[in-house]
């Protein structure tokens, strides 16, 4: 098995946030895509956060591609000036006003490879304690909802937590024994 060869490649959007590239490829096997869309997001990274008192630190904010409210681990995109850790330790004190001691790193995933260059980083933070109001940028509205760690289950049977990402991380987490503090 071989690497596509970029023939050609072009830029169609270039954002803040999204930038879509048109590739013309030609597969490990010789054949030829004329157009072959490849997006480039900022990566991100996202928390498992557990307090003292063994409850789940989740977040409650609308998502428009979804066109609903959702409920998701705190997350969000890595600035260029931080370290995946230190982008999900920001997150959580923005979004949540939660911070921890102590952090593990669970990995990394892509999130859609085929298509999407981006990475998602996942950390577990243990022992979290409210210490600040949350700080939110303008376009942010985000409601701070606690569960206890024994609903975890439920939350992603009854498909209250479906973000891919996020239940990956919460089941490896739970897996590995990361969430109990």
């Amino acid at each position: 098995m071989k690497p596509w060869e970029i023939l050609e490649s072009r830029l169609l959007l270039d954002k803040r946030w999204l930038r879509v590239r048109e590739d013309r490829v030609r597969t490990g096997s010789g054949h030829v895509i004329d157009e072959f869309h490849v997006l480039e997001c900022p990566s991100w990274s996202c928390v498992c956060c557990v307090t003292r008192d063994q409850q789940l630190v989740l977040v409650e904010q609308y998502r428009h591609g979804r066109g609903a409210i959702t409920l998701e681990i705190p997350a969000g995109v890595i600035e260029t000036t931080e370290t995946p850790l230190a982008g999900a330790q920001r997150e959580l004190r923005e979004e949540t006003g939660y911070e921890a001691e102590d952090w593990v790193a669970l990995g990394t995933l892509r999130p859609e490879p085929a298509r999407n260059t981006h990475r998602a980083f996942l950390f577990v933070a243990r022992g979290a304690v409210r210490c600040f109001m949350q700080a939110l940028d303008p376009s942010e509205d985000v409601r701070v909802r606690l569960h206890p760690l024994a609903e975890l289950d439920a939350l992603i049977d009854e498909g209250r937590v479906d973000h891919a990402v996020h239940v990956a991380a919460l089941l490896l987490a739970a897996r590995r024994g990361l969430l109990v503090g």
